[in-house]
């Protein structure tokens, strides 16, 4: 099959198919200042969803075992993997010396006034800061960040403008949504919450080991988006 050929085949496969919301969808033009990022969670779900990362469907996870629910839109940064950079960085950052990358892409949560009625969907955000959250011996960040053009939220660049007790919100429910209620030892831990450009370090982090991972991939996915 002619190069010809291939590229007239993808053209028409593309409008046939959609992207994988992982390593289909770019991380953003404007990255780390600006992102896409894919929700997989509203407030209102009492069953965790997860992205399948072999099909690229939303799958459940599992019910929510207590009765934290997440209290704002919860997802990935598409195209980021947390892995030796990410680890290093947290490493350098809590001075833990055995801290690993969780293998996951970078969650994220996204701060809105709005009511989204349904998840599965993409959004751009602009990051503020973010959580240094170890699981186990897993650097498992979590990126905190607004709905670009959020009418009540969209003035905020910082984390520390965002008032304490929805800073505290978060922190509950990513201490307490794994977290066992006869349980001795917490299942996670939060180090310290960080600023908006640490934030984006991660971010940028993040992409970068996933290149390392998927590069080849993310570089034939971009050349022909730009053929289409």
């Amino acid at each position: 099959m002619s190069g010809d050929d291939i590229s007239m085949n993808w053209g028409m496969m593309s409008k046939l198919f959609r992207a994988h919301p992982w390593h289909g969808i770019p991380i953003g033009e404007n990255a780390p200042e600006v992102i896409n990022s894919y929700i997989e969670i509203l407030p209102t779900d009492t069953v965790k969803y997860e992205l399948d990362k072999y099909t690229g469907l939303l799958h459940v996870d599992r019910p929510q075992r207590f009765s934290s629910v997440c209290p704002e839109l919860y997802g990935l940064v598409p195209q980021t993997y947390c892995g030796e950079r990410v680890a290093a960085y947290s490493r350098k950052k809590t001075g833990r010396t055995g801290t690993v990358g969780d293998a996951d892409p970078l969650d994220i949560c996204v701060l809105t006034d709005k009511h989204m009625s349904s998840s599965n969907i993409f959004l751009r955000a602009r990051p503020i800061g973010g959580f240094c959250m170890i699981d186990g011996d897993e650097a498992d960040d979590k990126i905190i960040a607004i709905l670009d053009g959020d009418p009540s939220y969209g003035f905020w660049q910082d984390i520390s403008q965002c008032p304490a007790m929805l800073v505290e919100r978060l922190k509950h429910y990513f201490l307490s949504y794994k977290q066992s209620p006869d349980a001795v030892r917490p299942a996670c831990e939060i180090t310290h919450i960080y600023s908006a450009e640490e934030a984006k370090e991660v971010i940028r982090l993040s992409h970068e080991d996933y290149l390392d991972l998927y590069g080849e991939v993310a570089e034939q996915l971009k050349k022909l988006r730009e053929e289409h």
